[in-house]
């Protein structure tokens, strides 16, 4: 009897220690598993924040090449027309640098198929890009800008929606890292407590250390997918607002206006656009300093957003430029009107560090389908019509109101 006492205590040991090893074992498994996935998953999600971020600055240096370019067909002024060619040089050399980054990460078939088509699109725009400049120096500034709008406009839109293709390719790829992630993290859960329990008789203690720490584990990994989603959120504010005024910049103005076009087309409605360039801003921050300047934009940017609807969308494009979009608006009145507004937001004192400044600006403006059936075509329609005030045609409060009292 008491040989059998001890081989069934030595057995019952013996089981013990064994479950007590594969309990331990289990959890040691268990943490170097979450550990491997989360460190997985932090590299993934990085390198697609990254290449998300490398598209979206490509992608506004590729909207601004082609905005200096065409600046430059319409700019007269000599000295405007050689910044503009700087700005137009210096957005190539970060459209080419931002693809080499792109390539240098490397592709999946599909990314590679994206990237590929982008190049075909290179080949035909920079050519074309090359003709326009060699008609502006051949002063042909008519066939300049009838090339633009025939072949490089249509060619600089293909190339910005395959950039936002793949960006789209991107950030899919990182949702489904993530859900990834969380897939292998739940099995890998279910699996260890599962292990737990099948020996929880013996070894209950062991079994709730290692559950808490596989909870630590978890809630580790929830504060750092939330940590790396604020991050995205932070980058996509970034890439889509002005940093000095909180405002839209010209790549979401651009998109929401290309949204606002097709509804409107799709409904019939009208489509309202002012385009503001502040008067004597460049005095202002020459005599007084980019401190000064800087209040000031911010300034008139508040100014902007209180003089319009809550629905509508105010954008600065760069430097003392600003845009509206007036959506579902009545006609050209309720344009005029806004811009009214805006005229007199900004014609009341202000002050900047002791320094009592005027506040004024050129707004022109432009209505769908009146002055154009596509973004460019309303863009150039709204630029024209400032350029066209502030060279004295309208304004005095546009001429009050047209030619009332």
């Amino acid at each position: 009897m008491s040989l059998q006492r001890n081989t069934s205590l030595y057995l019952t040991c013996g089981t013990f220690m064994i479950l007590m090893g594969l309990i331990v074992a289990q959890a040691i498994h268990g943490v170097m598993q979450l550990r491997r996935i989360q460190q997985n998953m932090e590299n993934v999600v990085a390198l697609h924040e990254h290449k998300i971020d490398i598209v979206t600055r490509t992608q506004v240096a590729a909207h601004m090449r082609a905005d200096r370019l065409y600046r430059m067909v319409l700019e007269k002024d000599p000295f405007e027309q050689d910044a503009l060619w700087m700005e137009f040089l210096r957005a190539g050399y970060l459209v080419g640098s931002g693809r080499n980054q792109l390539k240098d990460l490397g592709f999946s078939p599909e990314e590679q198929a994206e990237f590929n088509a982008q190049s075909e699109l290179i080949r035909n725009i920079e050519p074309a890009q090359e003709q326009v400049v060699n008609l502006l120096k051949a002063n042909r500034r008519a066939e300049a800008e009838a090339l633009m709008i025939k072949d490089i406009i249509p060619l600089q839109q293909s190339f910005n929606e395959h950039l936002a293709i793949l960006r789209s390719i991107y950030q899919e790829a990182n949702l489904a890292s993530l859900h990834g992630a969380r897939e292998t993290y739940r099995r890998n859960l279910l699996l260890t407590i599962s292990a737990g329990l099948i020996a929880v008789m013996l070894g209950t203690i062991i079994g709730i250390l290692t559950l808490k720490q596989l909870a630590s584990q978890q809630r580790r990994i929830r504060q750092q997918v939330d940590e790396l989603e604020r991050s995205r959120e932070a980058l996509e504010e970034e890439a889509t607002h002005d940093p000095l005024t909180g405002l839209a910049n010209r790549r979401l103005f651009y998109d929401r206006l290309q949204q606002g076009v097709r509804h409107a087309k799709r409904y019939r409605s009208n489509l309202g656009i002012l385009f503001l360039d502040m008067d004597r801003f460049k005095e202002i921050n020459d005599r007084h300093g980019h401190h000064v300047g800087d209040a000031v934009l911010t300034e008139v940017a508040k100014r902007i957003v209180n003089s319009v609807r809550e629905s509508d969308t105010v954008a600065r494009l760069g430097g003392d430029e600003f845009a509206v979009l007036l959506e579902n608006v009545g006609g050209r009145n309720d344009c005029m009107s806004a811009a009214l507004k805006i005229e007199e937001a900004l014609g009341m004192g202000a002050s900047f560090y002791g320094l009592e400044l005027e506040l004024s600006a050129s707004i022109g403006q432009a209505l769908y389908p009146d002055d154009g059936q596509e973004e460019d075509e309303l863009i150039r329609a709204a630029d024209a019509a400032m350029y066209r005030v502030k060279h004295g045609e309208l304004s005095r409060r546009q001429q009050r109101f047209l030619f009332g009292n």
